[in-house]
């Protein structure tokens, strides 16, 4: 009886990934799925804070794909890895601050590594030709498979009739025929797929699942950088750049303005790790500052904090100010006018 060979799955919640996987499971192939955190993905993070968010599904969709088909997922934190991808591409950036050639590169070398490690046979991907500009082209593909390592032990089902032939195909652990030859950013194959195998509910596509991808994301992220005259970051600065409004009326500081009461409750949460400031008389935003201020930035921070309370067109408003040490003290404030803000201080 001959060895049934095992493949691990790149999976992240997509069609495609999940088109891919299904494909080479029903060649008789174990399946497992691996999922990288890298602290960018879109999914979870902001559904479950924002009002308007509430009436979306709240489900982490790389684990609900591996549920649908009854495959294990493991989940990978690699979050302080994966800095150097994001602050030395080797290959350089997309349209924002996405390295997705060097983040492709990187999934599947810790793909590869996690297969040795577990006696897997080969690495599938939902990877289509020419679906996405940097890392899903002809000549890319064939980078990724050389930089990450892995080679011809790479396959990509929903494509691999335009790729030259893998370890797997031509050992026969997998039928060619019985893969797909996908291109282009068009949904249309995929979709007649998903419904042959049989599924009617899956992630729709919105321009990736990633934060970096974005560009108001990336802009905050760049600040970051510039502010410190660093490119590290934390987890938390990863989390924050997607929540509140942003303001930078100096350039030695920073606001994170609550836009409602569930952003509110989350940077709660930070509160400790940051100066804060809040409304006393009307109901308003929490406020985190970061940097260092002096009393003319307290003065100016106040004001513009007041403009997003319920009375920002109000005398005065009363903020409690709490300093980095926890020492409280109030403050009254005119609200700053809108003509008075800005644009570029809006991150």
């Amino acid at each position: 009886m001959s060895k049934q060979r095992k493949a691990v799955a790149l999976i992240s919640g997509g069609l495609d990934s999940m088109l891919a996987a299904q494909t080479i499971k029903n060649q008789g192939i174990h399946v497992e799925g691996i999922n990288f955190f890298t602290g960018f993905c879109v999914e979870g993070h902001t559904h479950a804070i924002r009002k308007r968010d509430q009436q979306k599904q709240k489900r982490n969709n790389a684990l609900w794909v591996a549920e649908q088909l009854d495959m294990p997922l493991h989940i990978i934190d690699v979050v302080e890895e994966y800095k150097d991808v994001l602050i030395n591409p080797k290959h350089g950036y997309g349209s924002n601050m996405n390295p997705c050639l060097d983040c492709k590169g990187f999934m599947v070398k810790k793909a590869l590594e996690w297969m040795h490690e577990n006696d897997f046979d080969f690495i599938i991907t939902g990877e289509v030709i020419g679906q996405r500009p940097m890392s899903q082209r002809r000549d890319t593909m064939p980078v990724i498979a050389r930089e990450s390592g892995a080679m011809d032990r790479l396959l990509r089902p929903l494509c691999a009739q335009s790729l030259p032939e893998t370890l797997p195909e031509r050992e026969g652990w997998v039928d060619r025929s019985k893969l797909h030859k996908f291109s282009g950013r068009g949904r249309k194959p995929q979709i007649a797929l998903a419904k042959a195998f049989g599924f009617d509910d899956y992630a729709q596509p919105a321009g990736g699942c990633c934060f970096l991808t974005d560009e108001n994301y990336s802009k905050r992220l760049v600040d970051l950088w510039q502010a410190r005259d660093s490119r590290d970051y934390e987890l938390d600065d990863v989390m924050l750049l997607k929540i509140g409004r942003h303001i930078r009326p100096r350039p030695h500081f920073k606001m994170i303005v609550g836009r409602e009461e569930g952003e509110n409750n989350f940077l709660e949460g930070y509160r400790k790790q940051f100066a804060t400031l809040r409304t006393l008389s009307c109901p308003g935003p929490l406020v985190l500052l970061d940097g260092k201020l002096d009393e003319d930035d307290w003065a100016l921070a106040a004001r513009i904090a007041a403009r997003f309370s319920k009375d920002k067109n109000g005398v005065s408003v009363t903020m409690e100010r709490s300093n980095l040490d926890g020492v409280k003290s109030t403050m009254h404030v005119t609200p700053i006018h809108s003509e008075e803000m800005a644009e570029e201080w809006h991150i």
